[in-house]
């Protein structure tokens, strides 16, 4: 049988659960998503018919992935500036392109070019030696940031050093990560989000402020609308715009964002590409991240994003760890097996990864829709609970009473 005509073909480099969740939302606009994957069982490889093994380090395998696609775009920062360059000359449409992808790897860059822009950015300088860390303290205050120029996520690439007398130990903690910056300490309020899907011709939507939350670098939860003042979320939604405008964003434009103690937006970090902040969309919002993610690197015209309920909260389950210290004795229950536990809440939305659950990973994610915070806020928790099986909902009971979309 041959295969039915489709309306375009993305090739997608990488194959996590950012790729599997953008296959279901280019199913129903008839795109056919290609992936370059590192392992036939990498999570999006197990749903993706066309997924190729290969190495993003390679070149070759770069181009043998963009051979015949309409356009190429990511699911991670990790493919090397010359590579993202070299492919750019040889004509294949990348999005973003490689001076907007750069911005997100490379944070020295980000920092310099965000300022120059007007930006709001924590004062920052590139430091080669303790020296350097002192003196811009003394300009700044303790403590200061140090973060790795390069290759840092979810909490890793970052250093907190809180006074002068720490200051030889964590320069010795980061040794290693090569080139580092350091970042006056902001003293943060709340952290928040803005996605901004942005098309090569220029259209752009930007969805409503999320408020994240984050325990040891890694976000947890997702929360909107996010708890701000109305003039503080407008700010927020202005300079997430700025920065995709800035970047000459082509795709979904991810800013992270420092609410400090007095109101003050300040741009923590950026991804061009879909983005952990923005899984609430799947079911909370008009139209997905990932399916507007799509629509814009094809310049095709962009989807609504309001909210689809007045609140939507959505809670990250991460591998459990074992039951006994040392890793001695049995582990939690596999989250897989417990899936129909989760559900036994209506208005719960599961996302199973399909990744081995090791202790701390992302394995998943639930999403829950409903009238106030507080209600989807432990419905959502509970549902996450029961996948994770760490311990008994406690609100099992009061699920069938809230109702929910």
């Amino acid at each position: 049988m041959s295969p039915s005509p489709s309306a375009a073909t993305v090739g997608m480099v990488g194959a996590g659960q950012l790729a599997r969740m953008s296959q279901a939302a280019a199913a129903p606009l008839g795109i056919d998503l290609r992936l370059l994957a590192a392992r036939a069982d990498d999570a999006a490889a197990q749903v993706v018919p066309d997924a190729r093994v290969g190495d993003w380090g390679s070149l070759a395998d770069l181009r043998a992935l963009a051979t015949g696609c309409d356009v190429v775009t990511f699911d991670h920062e990790l493919v090397a500036p010359q590579h993202l360059e070299a492919l750019a000359a040889e004509g294949v449409p990348l999005a973003p392109p490689p001076p907007a992808k750069l911005l997100a790897q490379d944070k020295l860059h980000q920092r310099r070019t965000l300022a120059r822009a007007g930006l709001p950015v924590p004062a920052f300088a590139a430091v080669t030696t303790q020296d350097e860390v002192a003196g811009f303290a003394s300009d700044h205050g303790w403590p200061v940031v140090l973060k790795a120029v390069r290759g840092g996520y979810d909490g890793r690439g970052v250093w907190v050093c809180a006074a002068a007398e720490d200051l030889p130990a964590v320069w010795d903690a980061a040794a290693g990560a090569g080139a580092l910056l350091v970042e006056a300490h902001v003293p943060i309020a709340v952290e928040v989000a803005v996605l901004t899907a942005r098309t090569r011709s220029g259209a752009t939507v930007t969805y409503p402020v999320v408020e994240t939350v984050q325990e040891g670098g890694i976000c947890t939860e997702t929360h909107v609308p996010a708890r701000l003042e109305p003039a503080v979320a407008a700010r927020a939604s202005e300079v997430g715009h700025g920065v995709a405008e800035t970047a000459g964003a082509v795709g979904l434009c991810a800013v992270e964002l420092f609410v400090a103690e007095r109101g003050e937006v300040l741009v923590n970090e950026l991804a061009l590409r879909p983005h952990n902040s923005g899984h609430w969309t799947i079911e909370g919002a008009a139209t997905s991240q990932f399916a507007n993610h799509l629509r814009a690197v094809l310049d095709w015209p962009l989807g609504a994003v309001e909210a689809t309920a007045p609140a939507v909260v959505t809670v990250n389950v991460l591998g459990p760890a074992p039951r006994a210290a040392g890793g001695q004795g049995p582990t939690q229950p596999d989250p897989r097996a417990r899936v129909p536990a989760a559900l036994t809440d209506p208005g719960a939305h599961v996302h199973w990864y399909g990744k081995e659950a090791r202790p701390g990973r992302k394995i998943g994610h639930v999403t829950v829709r409903g009238p106030a915070r507080d209600g989807a806020l432990r419905r959502a928790r509970a549902a996450a609970t029961r996948l994770g099986g760490d311990q008994p909902d406690e609100h099992a009971d009061e699920h069938a009473q809230e109702g929910a979309p």
